[in-house]
Protein backbone atom coordinates (compact mmCIF):
# COMPACT_ATOMS: atom_id res chain seq x y z
CA UNK A 1 0.00 0.00 0.00
CA UNK A 2 1.17 3.25 -0.55
CA UNK A 3 1.87 6.29 1.61
CA UNK A 4 0.10 9.03 1.27
CA UNK A 5 1.68 12.08 0.37
CA UNK A 6 1.13 14.98 2.99
CA UNK A 7 1.26 18.95 1.75
CA UNK A 8 2.00 21.51 4.54
CA UNK A 9 -1.15 23.08 6.34
CA UNK A 10 -1.77 26.51 5.13
CA UNK A 11 -0.22 28.32 8.10
CA UNK A 12 2.90 26.14 6.99
CA UNK A 13 3.11 27.19 3.88
CA UNK A 14 3.04 30.89 4.64
CA UNK A 15 5.91 30.18 7.32
CA UNK A 16 7.64 28.86 4.89
CA UNK A 17 6.85 31.91 2.22
CA UNK A 18 7.75 34.42 4.53
CA UNK A 19 11.45 32.64 5.46
CA UNK A 20 11.47 32.35 1.14
CA UNK A 21 11.68 35.88 1.13
CA UNK A 22 13.98 36.50 4.52
CA UNK A 23 16.67 34.38 2.80
CA UNK A 24 16.12 36.15 -0.41
CA UNK A 25 16.74 39.54 1.25
CA UNK A 26 19.86 38.31 3.05
CA UNK A 27 20.96 36.82 -0.36
CA UNK A 28 21.03 39.83 -1.78
CA UNK A 29 21.71 42.75 0.48
CA UNK A 30 24.93 40.29 1.30
CA UNK A 31 25.93 40.34 -2.35
CA UNK A 32 25.34 44.01 -2.62
CA UNK A 33 27.48 44.58 0.67
CA UNK A 34 30.02 42.15 -0.94
CA UNK A 35 30.51 44.50 -4.27
CA UNK A 36 30.28 47.67 -1.90
CA UNK A 37 27.21 48.99 -4.08
CA UNK A 38 25.35 51.27 -1.37
CA UNK A 39 21.56 50.32 -0.89
CA UNK A 40 18.82 50.41 1.63
CA UNK A 41 15.93 48.33 2.32
CA UNK A 42 13.11 49.63 1.79
CA UNK A 43 9.65 48.81 1.89
CA UNK A 44 7.91 46.22 3.79
CA UNK A 45 10.81 44.70 4.92
CA UNK A 46 11.93 47.99 6.37
CA UNK A 47 8.78 48.49 8.01
CA UNK A 48 9.22 44.81 9.59
CA UNK A 49 12.66 46.26 10.69
CA UNK A 50 11.86 49.09 12.95
CA UNK A 51 8.56 47.35 14.12
CA UNK A 52 10.26 43.96 15.29
CA UNK A 53 12.83 46.53 16.95
CA UNK A 54 10.14 47.38 19.80
CA UNK A 55 7.74 44.42 19.27
CA UNK A 56 8.72 41.31 17.31
CA UNK A 57 5.13 39.98 17.52
CA UNK A 58 3.87 43.08 15.91
CA UNK A 59 5.80 42.31 12.37
CA UNK A 60 3.47 41.94 9.47
CA UNK A 61 5.55 39.79 6.71
CA UNK A 62 5.65 40.91 2.91
CA UNK A 63 6.35 38.61 -0.37
CA UNK A 64 8.89 40.99 -1.78
CA UNK A 65 12.20 42.93 -1.50
CA UNK A 66 12.54 46.65 -2.37
CA UNK A 67 16.38 47.85 -2.36
CA UNK A 68 16.60 51.85 -2.77
CA UNK A 69 19.61 52.34 -5.01
CA UNK A 70 21.27 55.07 -6.51
CA UNK A 71 20.11 54.91 -10.70
CA UNK A 72 24.32 55.38 -11.67
CA UNK A 73 25.13 52.08 -9.41
CA UNK A 74 22.72 49.94 -10.97
CA UNK A 75 24.88 48.12 -13.55
CA UNK A 76 27.13 46.75 -10.41
CA UNK A 77 23.79 46.05 -8.65
CA UNK A 78 22.91 44.42 -10.89
CA UNK A 79 26.18 42.31 -11.88
CA UNK A 80 25.79 41.17 -8.34
CA UNK A 81 22.73 40.48 -7.80
CA UNK A 82 23.03 38.00 -11.36
CA UNK A 83 26.10 36.42 -9.66
CA UNK A 84 23.84 35.64 -6.48
CA UNK A 85 20.86 33.36 -8.67
CA UNK A 86 18.92 36.49 -9.61
CA UNK A 87 17.44 36.95 -12.79
CA UNK A 88 16.69 40.52 -14.06
CA UNK A 89 13.56 41.52 -15.66
CA UNK A 90 12.02 45.04 -16.75
CA UNK A 91 8.15 44.70 -15.94
CA UNK A 92 5.79 47.71 -15.75
CA UNK A 93 8.73 50.18 -15.59
CA UNK A 94 9.90 48.87 -12.68
CA UNK A 95 13.54 46.43 -12.33
CA UNK A 96 13.15 43.39 -10.81
CA UNK A 97 15.49 40.57 -9.82
CA UNK A 98 13.34 37.12 -10.00
CA UNK A 99 14.79 34.28 -7.91
CA UNK A 100 16.47 31.93 -10.41
CA UNK A 101 14.63 31.25 -14.32
CA UNK A 102 11.24 29.70 -12.41
CA UNK A 103 10.38 32.97 -9.43
CA UNK A 104 8.07 35.29 -9.54
CA UNK A 105 8.19 38.98 -10.27
CA UNK A 106 5.86 39.34 -7.12
CA UNK A 107 8.40 37.96 -5.30
CA UNK A 108 11.24 39.12 -6.45
CA UNK A 109 13.66 41.80 -5.37
CA UNK A 110 12.58 45.47 -6.93
CA UNK A 111 14.97 48.02 -7.30
CA UNK A 112 13.89 51.61 -6.63
CA UNK A 113 16.00 54.56 -7.15
CA UNK A 114 17.20 57.38 -4.60
CA UNK A 115 16.11 61.39 -5.31
CA UNK A 116 13.48 59.77 -7.94
CA UNK A 117 9.37 58.60 -7.54
CA UNK A 118 8.22 55.25 -7.38
CA UNK A 119 5.40 56.75 -9.53
CA UNK A 120 4.65 59.64 -11.87
CA UNK A 121 2.36 60.60 -9.27
CA UNK A 122 3.79 59.98 -5.94
CA UNK A 123 3.95 63.02 -4.33
CA UNK A 124 7.51 63.26 -2.90
CA UNK A 125 11.09 61.50 -4.52
CA UNK A 126 12.40 58.64 -2.66
CA UNK A 127 15.13 59.40 -0.28
CA UNK A 128 18.70 59.19 -0.99
CA UNK A 129 20.99 56.43 0.38
CA UNK A 130 22.11 58.55 3.13
CA UNK A 131 18.96 58.63 4.83
CA UNK A 132 19.22 55.55 5.84
CA UNK A 133 21.61 52.87 9.05
CA UNK A 134 22.85 49.67 9.89
CA UNK A 135 20.63 47.67 11.17
CA UNK A 136 21.67 43.82 12.59
CA UNK A 137 21.88 42.48 8.97
CA UNK A 138 21.59 45.67 6.39
CA UNK A 139 21.36 48.86 6.05
CA UNK A 140 17.51 49.75 6.76
CA UNK A 141 16.29 53.28 5.17
CA UNK A 142 15.23 55.99 8.47
CA UNK A 143 12.21 55.66 10.28
CA UNK A 144 11.57 59.69 9.00
CA UNK A 145 12.47 58.85 4.93
CA UNK A 146 10.39 55.74 5.60
CA UNK A 147 7.15 57.05 6.77
CA UNK A 148 7.47 59.54 3.59
CA UNK A 149 8.09 57.39 1.23
CA UNK A 150 5.04 55.21 2.86
CA UNK A 151 2.84 58.45 3.03
CA UNK A 152 3.42 59.47 -0.51
CA UNK A 153 2.61 56.51 -2.74
CA UNK A 154 -0.37 56.05 -0.10
CA UNK A 155 -1.60 52.81 -1.31
CA UNK A 156 -3.38 50.94 0.85
CA UNK A 157 -0.76 48.44 2.26
CA UNK A 158 1.24 51.59 2.80
CA UNK A 159 -1.56 52.55 5.33
CA UNK A 160 -1.16 49.39 6.94
CA UNK A 161 2.66 49.68 7.04
CA UNK A 162 1.97 53.24 9.22
CA UNK A 163 -0.40 51.91 11.36
CA UNK A 164 1.76 49.15 12.13
CA UNK A 165 4.28 52.01 12.82
CA UNK A 166 1.74 53.96 14.50
CA UNK A 167 0.65 50.75 16.86
CA UNK A 168 4.16 50.04 18.76
CA UNK A 169 4.45 53.91 19.14
CA UNK A 170 7.09 54.60 16.52
CA UNK A 171 4.94 57.72 15.29
CA UNK A 172 3.18 60.27 17.65
CA UNK A 173 0.67 63.43 17.21
CA UNK A 174 4.22 65.40 16.90
CA UNK A 175 5.14 63.21 13.49
CA UNK A 176 2.76 65.47 11.25
CA UNK A 177 4.26 68.92 11.64
CA UNK A 178 7.43 67.15 10.88
CA UNK A 179 6.22 66.32 7.50
CA UNK A 180 5.82 68.41 4.31
CA UNK A 181 2.21 68.64 2.73
CA UNK A 182 0.05 66.53 2.15
CA UNK A 183 2.12 63.97 4.02
CA UNK A 184 1.77 65.91 7.59
CA UNK A 185 -2.18 65.87 6.75
CA UNK A 186 -2.24 62.18 5.68
CA UNK A 187 -0.41 61.21 8.98
CA UNK A 188 -3.16 63.11 11.01
CA UNK A 189 -6.17 61.47 9.53
CA UNK A 190 -4.68 58.31 10.14
CA UNK A 191 -3.49 59.19 13.94
CA UNK A 192 -7.31 60.57 14.06
CA UNK A 193 -8.76 57.61 12.76
CA UNK A 194 -6.78 54.26 13.10
CA UNK A 195 -9.68 52.26 11.94
CA UNK A 196 -11.48 54.17 9.35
Amino acid sequence: MAEATTQPFGWERAMIAAEKVKQRLRRAVTALDVAGVPYAVVGGNAVAEWVGRIDEDAVRNTRDVDLLIRRTDFPAASAALEAAGFVYHHLLDIDVFIDGPQGKPSGGIHLLYAGEKVRHDDDQLLPEIDESERGLECQVVSLEALVRIKLSTYRTHDRVHILDLLAVGLLDHSWPSRLPAPLGDRLQALLDNPNG
